[in-house]
């Protein structure tokens, strides 16, 4: 007995010895269920809604003011035309608009209807579901105010709602997920295959010849990145025709936009990777770090399965250090949305500063010497 408990002291000894494992191993899952505790809802929170209508009318107004008490609601911008709502959901400035005829209140009066409108973004066919839900239930529970208040003389009032779901009428799914999807392809490739590129060096010893060589240490981070840049420039154009040719979403933007957009997110993936090779001094804790570090947040904090805009202040400032958001919120815009390069600029400008930090500080932190 006591040889076997020496051998089982000498194991955690051994394990302890690895800081960084022993963080992972029992710091990490504390942050991720604190992380994705928060971050797991399927509720919309401060939605925008834009308002097509005559202001000066009460009874819009009294809806208008349903919306902005309502507390998964706000009001956004007040618009003149449809092809305003067109550009306002375009640019992600709002989920859904609602449109009122003019004269609505005499019309609901005199005819017993109301037409209503609610145009939603169906680029997230989720989130428009629910968002649409949400001011369905606003607007009756104004119709139901009024004819609570109505006799059977003066008879009742109807508001049913026209909806419209812009970008994506069928509701498929698959342009919601397929754009995550790929994004969280591209990252699991580019980061755990890069991540142990020089850390295996490092264990199997021939990291030496590669240091004692004339090359310099930006080459050979170069010389790392170009084969998985290769491979994963293969992974997008297959992930692609999967997805135009097997799952019907359409690219309804430029394929050279788009193309351009996936090299910079790639970009960005291999420098997060090899910073991560360039830390670990294992393999082991370079695929833990990808692992837990990187997958899990990627796939609940990026926006592929949770809306961002449902989780606290504090995780949505954390989901913006995440490339894959970036790069599936421009994916949705180019191939769902067909918006041009004006509508992605934000995305497009964060995402390339991270590849720039990302291979920067990569550079710095190799080690020319063992």
């Amino acid at each position: 007995m006591k040889e076997i408990f020496a051998f089982i002291l000498k194991e955690f000894r051994h394990i302890f010895r690895d800081r960084r494992t022993t963080l992972i191993v029992l710091v990490m899952p504390v942050v991720q269920i604190v992380l994705f505790g928060f971050a797991i809802s399927t509720e919309v929170h401060n939605a925008v809604i834009d308002v097509v209508g005559d202001m000066s009318d009460p009874e819009v107004r009294k809806i208008v003011e349903r919306i902005d008490n309502n507390e998964y609601l706000e009001t956004g911008e007040f618009l003149h035309s449809m092809s305003d709502v067109e550009t306002r959901l375009r640019k992600g400035k709002a989920k859904a608009a609602v449109c009122f005829e003019n004269n609505f209140e005499d019309r609901l009066h005199a005819d017993g209807r109301g037409v209503v409108s609610i145009i939603s973004d169906g680029a997230d066919p989720n989130t428009a579901q629910i968002v649409t839900n949400y001011v369905k239930g606003v607007i009756q529970s104004e119709q139901t105010e009024i004819n609570s208040s109505m006799t059977a003389a003066t008879g009742s009032v109807s508001m049913r709602p026209n909806v419209q779901l812009m970008y994506n009428p069928a509701m498929n799914s698959s342009y919601n997920f397929v754009p995550g999807v790929m994004g969280l392809v591209l990252m699991l490739i580019c980061t755990m295959m890069t991540s142990v590129s020089i850390v295996k060096e490092k264990e199997l010893g021939t990291m030496e010849l590669v240091l004692v060589s004339p090359v310099k240490p930006f080459w050979i981070i170069l010389s790392k990145l170009i084969p998985y840049l290769v491979l994963s420039i293969v992974n997008f154009v297959s992930v692609l025709l999967l997805a135009v040719y097997v799952m019907g979403v359409p690219i309804n933007g430029s394929i050279a936009l788009l193309s351009l957009v996936s090299v910079v997110f790639v970009g960005s993936s291999l420098g997060l990777g090899l910073l991560v090779s360039v830390i670990s001094s294992t393999q082991q804790t370079a695929m833990l770090l990808c692992g837990m570090g990187l997958t899990m947040p990627t796939m609940m904090l990026s926006g592929i399965i949770f809306p961002c805009e449902s989780m606290p202040v504090a995780l949505q400032i954390f989901s913006d250090i995440i490339p894959a958001k970036w790069f599936i919120i421009m994916v949705k815009k180019i191939m769902i949305q067909g918006a041009g390069f004006q509508a992605i600029i934000k995305e497009f400008c964060v995402l390339s500063g991270m590849m720039v930090l990302l291979l920067w500080v990569s550079i710095r932190k190799f080690k020319t010497r063992l």
